[in-house]
């Protein structure tokens, strides 16, 4: 296992966590999704799942701020990574956003193009629809119940496919007795952050290569919301046939699909 080191940044009037591992001479920098867990709790299983990339690259893997005001946009998440990146002199670095990730990496690439040298938006979005919608009303409510268990399994049926889901099922309860966030208030806060994405109009602004990943049957933000990106830019594009929203983490080759276009993209940057 690699070295995993926490990181923690003033940011404005809240701070910023984030996690690095890998040895690589490039940087690489992550930005998940909506999630009941940090990235300093996550951080072991999050060297581990994106191992493949250390040789290559130094990774980063950035959290949202810690207090999520009201009114706060993607636009101001994004800023908050790009302060963390100056602040970490990491200029140029090759950008994977998540979801909601994928959300801030696009105003990101957007606003700050001088961060971003190469970008991979995976089951994302680039504006809201009435799934997205209908999705985070239903986690915010569940959230404000305090129904972890329901909420866990309502995150895990509309994020993975039907086969998935009857394989691990037996975990449900062990996983919903883990998910409980230390802040339900900043859950959902988050949750209500993804309505306010809106890149859509300005991502002809994006110069850099780039490449969507999305899953055909995407329960949480729809296939259609990852290709209409790459629609708009005119970019490499992969919809995982059969898998949904969690296709990052159910799609075996998602992790080599990704290296396999930053390696070669490398040349063209």
């Amino acid at each position: 296992m690699t070295y995993v080191k926490k990181l923690r940044l003033d940011i404005g009037p809240s701070t910023l966590d984030g996690v690095r591992f890998g040895t690589g001479p490039d940087i690489l920098v992550m930005l998940p999704g909506l999630s009941l867990k940090g990235v300093w709790e996550a951080a072991l299983p999050l060297a581990w799942m994106y191992r493949v990339f250390t040789r290559d690259y130094t990774v980063y893997v950035f959290d949202r701020r810690a207090c999520v005001p009201e009114g706060c946009t993607v636009r101001d998440l994004a800023e908050d990574i790009a302060q963390a990146m100056e602040r970490l002199g990491l200029f140029g670095a090759d950008v994977l956003g998540v979801s909601q990730g994928g959300m801030v990496a696009q105003e990101l690439a957007v606003r700050r193009p001088g961060l971003v040298r190469k970008l991979v938006l995976a089951v994302t979005a680039s504006r809201p629809n009435e799934t997205m919608k209908r999705t985070l009303e239903r986690w915010t409510e569940l959230a404000r119940r305090e129904d972890w268990p329901a909420l866990t399994v309502d995150m895990m049926e509309r994020m993975y496919s039907a086969p998935y889901v009857k394989k691990y099922r037996w975990l449900f309860p062990l996983l919903s007795k883990m998910g409980k966030p230390k802040d339900s208030g900043r859950f959902i806060a988050l949750a209500q952050v993804c309505l306010t994405c809106g890149s859509y109009p300005e991502l002809h602004k994006i110069s850099c290569p780039v490449l969507v990943l999305g899953g055909e049957q995407d329960q949480v933000l729809t296939g259609r919301a990852s290709a209409e990106i790459a629609e708009r830019l005119g970019c490499e594009a992969y919809l995982y046939p059969g898998l949904g929203h969690a296709a990052y983490d159910e799609a075996p080759d998602f992790n080599q699909r990704v290296l396999a276009f930053l390696r070669r993209t490398a040349s063209a940057c």
